[in-house]
């Protein structure tokens, strides 16, 4: 009798848990931009493809074409970010720094940081939490196959989270157009 008790107690406690958590999940679904789920979809479909490493599923990466320099990608990502009203807000030259320190040779690896401050301002109103994410990074890093470019993913930014009231939304898509654009372009050495 006691089992049977404690598993109804069980049974009880679990229903209850699985009724609230899925309410909460249905309240939140209503909140959500058209399309988050497509969006969770694809990053989990990266999550899988990168074996579990969520770096993979949360960031964007293009190879960069044989024979652009990374002066060259570094031109193109300013050139874009002036074209496209993108502050440049700060360049870690990393590879330089440990190479300083050792005094050896490092495989090239620069972090590169833009925003738009208002639209900045405006997010972190939104959500405190996006401060976190900021600003908008681009980092160059050399593999053993050539350059590679990386950065988070924008399109769970704007698109998978809870709607953004406009202008914010068209604001916050713009930047992610930009840093799409800076990725594509420094990607294929297109000043």
């Amino acid at each position: 009798m006691k089992t049977f008790k404690r598993l109804a107690l069980g049974a009880a406690v679990t229903a209850a848990l699985l009724i609230t958590t899925g309410c909460g999940t249905l309240g939140t679904i209503g909140k959500l931009e058209d399309g988050a789920a497509a969006e969770a979809g694809r990053m989990w479909d990266r999550w899988v493809d990168g074996q579990g490493d969520i770096a993979v599923a949360t960031t964007w990466e293009r190879k960069v074409k044989d024979g652009v320099s990374p002066s060259d990608v570094a031109e193109i990502l300013k050139l874009v970010a002036v074209e496209r009203n993108m502050r440049d807000v700060g360049v870690l030259p990393l590879s330089k720094e440990l190479e300083a320190r050792s005094g050896k040779k490092e495989k090239h690896l620069t972090v590169y940081s833009y925003c738009s401050p208002t639209t900045a301002r405006k997010m972190v109103d939104f959500s405190p939490h996006m401060a976190a994410y900021l600003p908008c990074r681009i980092s160059v890093v050399e593999k053993e196959d050539g350059l590679w470019l990386y950065t988070l993913n924008m399109d769970m930014m704007v698109k998978m989270g809870r709607k953004l009231p406009s202008p914010l939304k068209e604001e916050a898509m713009a930047v992610r157009d930009t840093i799409y654009e800076m990725m594509e372009r420094a990607s294929q050495g297109q000043f």
